[in-house]
Parts: C-alpha cells; sequence; structure tokens
C-alpha cells in the first residue's frame, strides 16, 4: 500500500491547516499514530500507540490491565459480587461520542451504532453485561472533569436509574471527548493537546470517585475532521487528539513504573484514584487515503459540517469498537459470552505440558504464548496459580472449572 505522505529526516512534515467547505479536502498529508511509529509529527513527537513508538501494550502495564479484567465480575445494586448482578461500561463525552455510541435517545439505538450491533451480536454477553450511554451533545472535556460535574448527575438519574442500573455496577467506561473552537495547534505550550491531557487525568480521577467499582477506561482520539466547514473543531485538532490520549495513558504507565506523577497529567495511580487507562479504537484516519486496516474516511461519513459522523461513519466507529471489545484481551472476559474453557491455552492444537507452562508464563505477565482472551482460566477473578492448577487438570482430562 503507497500511502500519500512524506518522510523527512525520520519525521513527518506537518501541511497547513485550511478549513475546507466542501469535500475537496481528502487528504491532510498525516500519518495515523499506529503508522507513524517510531516517526516525528512536527519533527519532536513520536507516534505509536504506547510509549516509544510501539503499538503494543507494555508488558507490565497489559499484565495490570488483565488484573483489572478479571476482576470485573457481575455485582448487584450495592456493588457486591453477585451471579445476579450486571456489569456495566458507560460512554463518556460529546455528540459525537454518542451518535457512535447509540445513535439515538438513550434507551433507543440506532441499530448500526455500537450499542445496537451489540444488542444483536450473540458473540456478545447479553446475560450480565449493560452497555449505557453516558455521552452527551454539547458536553465538552470541561464538562466531565470533576466528580461534582452534573453530567455525572445526570447519568446516574436518567440513563442508569431507569434501567435499574447503579454507579456501584459500573465497572468499564469508553471515554472520548474533545473541546470546542480549539485556536492553539502543536507545539504550543498551550495547545489543545495539552489542555486535553489535564482534562483526561482529570475525567479518569472523576469516574473514579463516582464509579467506585471502576476497574478500565478505554480512550480513543477523534475521526477525520478535513472536511470541517465550521470552526468546532477542525484539524489538525482531530489528529493531534490522537497524542492527547497516547501521553494521557503514557503518564500512568510511566508513573506506575517509578517515573512520578505527570504535572499535566496528574496522580493516575490505578491502585488508588485511577482505573488502568489503556487505548480503546484509534479513529482517526487520514480522509480517503487508506490506513493499515483500510479504513478510509469519506466525505459522506461526515454530515455538512465535516466534524459530526454521518450514518456510514458512525456504523464505521461502531464496526472498530465491536472489533475492539470482542477482542481485546482487557474486554473479551465480561464483553463476550462466556464460552466452556479450553485447556489448549497456547492455541497449537494439543493439550500437554506446553499449556501449563504458557499458563505459568501468564501469571508471571508474560502473555507471549497464551493465546486465550482470558488468562483467569479458572474465573475466580484473579490470575495465579489456582490457573496453573486448573490447565493442569484439565489437560489431565479432569473438568473445567
Amino acid at each position: 500500500m503507497v500511502l500519500n505522505r512524506v518522510l523527512i529526516g525520520g519525521a513527518i512534515a506537518a501541511t497547513a491547516t485550511v478549513l475546507a467547505s466542501d469535500c475537496t479536502r481528502t487528504s491532510v498529508g498525516l500519518w495515523p499514530l499506529p503508522e507513524l511509529g517510531q516517526g516525528l509529527y512536527l519533527n519532536q513527537y513520536q507516534g505509536g500507540l504506547y510509549p516509544n513508538g510501539s503499538n503494543a501494550m507494555p508488558q507490565a502495564h497489559r499484565a495490570a490491565g488483565l488484573l483489572a479484567a478479571a476482576n470485573i465480575v457481575p455485582r448487584d445494586a450495592a456493588g457486591n459480587p453477585a451471579d445476579t448482578g450486571r456489569v456495566v461500561m458507560v460512554s463518556i463525552g460529546m455528540s459525537n461520542t454518542t451518535q457512535e455510541f447509540c445513535g439515538g435517545t438513550y434507551p433507543t439505538c440506532q441499530s448500526f451504532s455500537f450499542i445496537g450491533q451489540a444488542a444483536a451480536d450473540p458473540r456478545v454477553n447479553h446475560t450480565t453485561l449493560r452497555l449505557v450511554d453516558g455521552a452527551r451533545g454539547g458536553q465538552t472535556a470541561g464538562t466531565w472533569d470533576s466528580p461534582t460535574d452534573t453530567n455525572y448527575d445526570i447519568v446516574r438519574d436518567q440513563r442508569l436509574a431507569p434501567q435499574g442500573l447503579t454507579e456501584a455496577q459500573v465497572q468499564a467506561v469508553w471515554i472520548k471527548v474533545a473541546n470546542s473552537t480549539p485556536t492553539r495547534s502543536l507545539p504550543d505550550p498551550q495547545s489543545d493537546a495539552f489542555t486535553l491531557v489535564t482534562q483526561m487525568g482529570n475525567i479518569a480521577r472523576a469516574a473514579k470517585v463516582r464509579y467506585p467499582n471502576l476497574k478500565l477506561a478505554f480512550f480513543s482520539s477523534r475521526i477525520y475532521a478535513g472536511y470541517a466547514s465550521t470552526a468546532l473543531n477542525p484539524e489538525p485538532y482531530a489528529y493531534e487528539s490522537g497524542f492527547a490520549v497516547k501521553w494521557a495513558i503514557e503518564a500512568q504507565i510511566r508513573q506506575m513504573g517509578g517515573q512520578g506523577i505527570d504535572p499535566r497529567a496528574g496522580d493516575l495511580d490505578y491502585n488508588t484514584v485511577a482505573p488502568v487507562m489503556a487505548w480503546g479504537p484509534y479513529l482517526w484516519g487520514d480522509g480517503t487515503t487508506p490506513r493499515w486496516d483500510g479504513l478510509v474516511w469519506n466525505c459522506s461519513d461526515l454530515t455538512s459540517d465535516g466534524t459530526h459522523p454521518s450514518n456510514t461513519g458512525r456504523e464505521k466507529v461502531a464496526d472498530l469498537l465491536m472489533a475492539h471489545f470482542l477482542n481485546s484481551p482487557l474486554a473479551s472476559h465480561w464483553f463476550r459470552t462466556p464460552t466452556p474453557c479450553d485447556p489448549d491455552v497456547n492455541c497449537d492444537g494439543a493439550e500437554n505440558g506446553f499449556d501449563i507452562a504458557a499458563m505459568e508464563q501468564a501469571v508471571n505477565g508474560d502473555m507471549s504464548d497464551f493465546c486465550q482472551a482470558d488468562p483467569d482460566f479458572n474465573h475466580d477473578g484473579a490470575i495465579n496459580g489456582f490457573d496453573v492448577e486448573a490447565v493442569e487438570q484439565g489437560v489431565n482430562g479432569a473438568a473445567c472449572p
């Protein structure tokens, strides 16, 4: 695949930002972060979704995420584990977020939205999982960054309560936020991207206060805005919001790795004040230039303002959300329909000592030989030696836990 972009000395060349009121601006000449990798944006900002230009979650952070995922269990209204309880995931964000997550007036959602697709997919856990659209039009990042923000009360009273759900049952969130009419882009020290890092850190802490059993926060940045005909949130702000997500997550990774609290993002200790933070699906692509997975953003995927997704654009985001939560090892444990266990945990077609060794490695944080979605093999809410014993029993012909 040939991409119409130019790297100069390992850095990506930036292009001038010119708003378009029509469909002619089919590219802004920028690389999606996963493709930028170790290359540099504006000669100074490294790409990749995670540190060092990598798209793979660092092992220690992955292990923390897997442990958090294993502790997502059905809970009753008071937040106590209960077989008849619920696992709730809530969306947090603005108009684009609610349009993609639900696309209607919750709980009535469009069939092609994320909630609509999940409701019709037999692979999704329809027994205990509940998806709740908390996002609302016009609600910028600053309206979610304090636990006393009205938005959280509205989610509690108008979205959760009518469905018989409580804040204590919320254990995962999808966060996609932006600011209205930004005017400063990178590398300005007061750029919108840097402001978003601070706001995302605040939102992670606020959500943990409101949802005490919150384990995981999945962040996504914005879709392509090269067709924008207004100043609401055009390029390069949509593109640069990806760096904000990257840096907020990196702040937690570095803090938990002993490198101190990031001055912009603030304290993100997932043992105390924040959930484990990870990427949801990366949504940006350079207009009609196909990215690594073939995704393109046509003018018809946006409404007339070039900023909000049309029905086809909403469906594209919903497709990415579905693929992410069905396949992410941090989500499949609670998002997918439970399946019978299989002691062939390294997926080599045999059940033997290699599976036991793969489980032992997984317990120690090395998932390289473990291929299944859920390392909590015995489903007791922890990843430890009991999982190794369960795999060993399965290899020896005993019934699965």
